[in-house]
């Protein structure tokens, strides 16, 4: 009997010892089959109104429906370390905090669909970091910020579906394929399922790459929900994604100068970058290699335009590399690059030192110094002398080769033309093959600061590197070198002075010193400009003087007319007595029988009204002076 009694007592410690389930819960153990340890919760009492405390840590799925719950508190599930599927659906949840999914390392499924959340934490998303599935469909949602995006890289499924969402951030569809860059694969695997209907949708360039996976047949972004439709604009009401044309929406396109550099070590170089699109796109530059890219400036001359330039002072062989120059707006992005190498070393000619400088010489006196950071320059493949300088020589004693030399220079110096053989001889410094050379040098097309050097290759293959020196006559100090190949033929000398004389020579690797080619040519002189004024001004005079005349003379006739219009009224007065004649009346005289028989006419008054007439009309309108039986009428002026 007492042995019952203990186990009785030890069975009812015993379960005592299970997980406590909440009173409002259900709680449901797995066996090992499904899962050791493991739990499921459900929560779905109508009158719960917070969120359970007391759930069993050992919990994998907890589901809380159908509740009163209006709130997720900070650290609600910071206990549950095992909890892989949580879901908090169809309740009347409205706020979320930013802390409320702590702790849940290993969640693998957020559903919180069927609540009234109008604003997410999504910075809250990185408390999950194996988080796949987030289904917030059926809430009032209105936006999803550029924060968001980070935290959405991991996620397969979400649903975003009936919520009150407008646009996307034009960036949230770069981080899946095919606008990640990413190779698109058919492994079911690397799906992205998305739930974007029932949202009222303004069609225009931030969801263009939307759209254009809608109208896409094979792609790794699956959409629920294949006809989607916008709500706005008024034109495009109604009107699905897979046929909706946007307005005003490019793709950028990108230009660079160059795509492909190689400048002397310490120059300077400015990289040129040019790009169309709608929206005006940005331009963005950046190293391969990650470094900071500094010294740049844009700008945008109209809309749908803009360029920039970076600018690279005294490169270095750190300097070196691939460039690219972004261009991205709401409708896509697109990429060019610019390949940078250094080319050649600083080469510095000084008279020939003692042997324990340190210093090794050649036999024309240059010496070669590498540059500080040589151990990380990449291999160079020519040899380029973007400048040279004259050094004080140190006092030595006097050898015979030192002699020797000294008295080469000494002649070459003051041999006639020998300024351009003494550039072309401090530009070698190796073994000459007389065999090969450059010929019928010459220059064309000279200008007020340029001029074009022409040459034939003579045993030189077209790819052969070939050093043009030149500089002002008799100016060793001011020489300037340029590269080339001796295929092309012909090569630009620009940035000259107008009216001076100039010396160029052409140095081949491997040729003979004395073979070098060597010319002297003049630039032109800016007359040619004063003398183009000049008959500018005496054309203009001419002009000036055709038409000040013709003006004075416009002016005279205006005026004649002024004057000539005020005299009107005194003209019409005279007008009219010249145009107005006076008459008489000739009347016959009664005869009587003492009268004389000469005095038949007598003269009669007449009236103004009679004498006023027309003398072109007198013979209508005149009135008739007698009248009688016995004689005719008769119209008198």
């Amino acid at each position: 009997m007492r042995r019952l009694f203990c186990l009785h007592v030890f069975l009812c410690c015993l379960s005592m010892a299970r997980p406590f389930c909440p009173s409002q819960c259900t709680c449901v153990a797995h066996g090992r089959t499904e899962g050791a340890g493991s739990r499921s919760v459900l929560c779905n009492d109508q009158d719960m109104s917070d969120i359970p405390v007391n759930v069993p840590v050992d919990t994998v799925k907890l589901r809380i429906e159908k509740t009163a719950v209006r709130r997720i508190p900070t650290e609600a599930f910071y206990y549950l370390v095992d909890l892989r599927y949580l879901w908090i659906t169809y309740n009347s949840i409205t706020s979320v905090d930013t802390g409320s999914f702590y702790n849940l390392k290993v969640l693998h499924e957020l559903r919180l669909d069927g609540n009234l959340i109008s604003m997410f934490p999504w910075e809250s998303l990185k408390e999950m970091p194996r988080l796949r599935t987030l289904d917030l469909h059926n809430n009032r949602i209105n936006t999803v910020p550029n924060e968001a995006i980070p935290y959405l890289l991991n996620i397969t499924y979400l649903d975003l579906s009936s919520n009150k969402l407008t646009t996307l951030p034009s960036d949230l569809m770069d981080i899946w394929p095919p606008f990640n860059g990413a190779p698109v694969s058919s492994n079911a695997s690397q799906k992205v399922v998305l739930g974007l209907q029932d949202n009222p949708w303004f069609c225009d360039c931030k969801i263009s790459k939307l759209i254009e996976i809608s109208k896409m047949v094979d792609t790794p972004v699956i959409l629920m929900d294949l006809f989607l439709a916008c709500a706005a604009p008024e034109n495009l009401a109604g009107v699905v994604f897979q046929r909706a044309e946007l307005d005003n929406c490019v793709k950028p396109t990108v230009m660079t100068s160059a795509t492909k550099i190689t400048s002397p070590l310490g120059s300077n170089v400015l990289l040129r970058c040019d790009t169309t699109g709608f929206p005006t796109p940005s331009l963005h530059w950046a190293k391969s290699d990650g470094s900071p890219v500094n010294n740049t400036v844009q700008e945008s001359p109209s809309d749908g335009v803009r360029w920039s330039i970076m600018s690279l002072h005294g490169i270095l062989y750190k300097d070196a590399g691939n460039y690219s120059c972004k261009a991205k707006n709401d409708a896509g992005s697109a990429k060019a690059t610019i390949s940078v190498s250094i080319a050649g070393a600083i080469s510095t000619t000084i008279p020939p030192l003692r042997t324990d400088i340190g210093t090794a010489r050649t036999s024309q006196g240059t010496t070669f110094i590498p540059p500080a950071d040589v151990t990380e320059s990449p291999s160079i493949m020519s040899t380029v002398l973007p400048r040279t300088s004259t050094l004080p020589a140190r006092k030595q004693k006097t050898t015979p080769s030192s002699g020797l030399q000294k008295g080469t220079f000494k002649q070459t110096k003051n041999q006639q033309g020998g300024n351009g053989r003494n550039l072309a001889a401090d530009e070698k410094s190796k073994k000459s093959d007389p065999s090969k050379s450059v010929k019928d040098l010459k220059t064309v097309e000279e200008t007020v600061d340029s001029a074009v050097l022409l040459w034939a290759a003579d045993g030189l293959p077209n790819d052969a590197p070939l050093t043009v020196v030149y500089s002002p006559y008799g100016e060793d100090d001011a020489k300037r070198t340029l590269e080339t190949k001796a295929g092309s033929g012909k090569v630009l000398l620009d940035g000259l002075s107008s009216g001076m004389r100039y010396s160029v020579c052409l140095v081949a690797k491997g040729s003979a010193a004395s073979k070098d080619p060597c010319i002297d040519f003049y630039t032109l002189d800016n007359v040619e400009d004063g003398g183009q004024n000049q008959l500018f001004m005496i054309i203009s005079g001419i002009a000036c003087a055709l038409v000040l005349p013709l003006i004075a003379l416009l002016l005279y006739k205006i005026l004649a007319l002024y004057c000539k219009g005020r005299n009107t009224n005194v003209d019409e007065e005279e007008l009219e007595k010249e145009s107005y004649v006076k008459f008489e009346t000739i009347s016959m005289k009664q005869r009587t029988l003492n009268s004389r028989p000469t005095e038949l006419w007598a003269r009669r008054p007449t009236h103004d009204s009679e004498r006023m007439l027309l003398c072109s009309r007198s013979s209508i309108d005149s009135q008739m002076t007698y009248k009688s039986d016995s004689s005719r009428s008769e119209y008198l002026c």
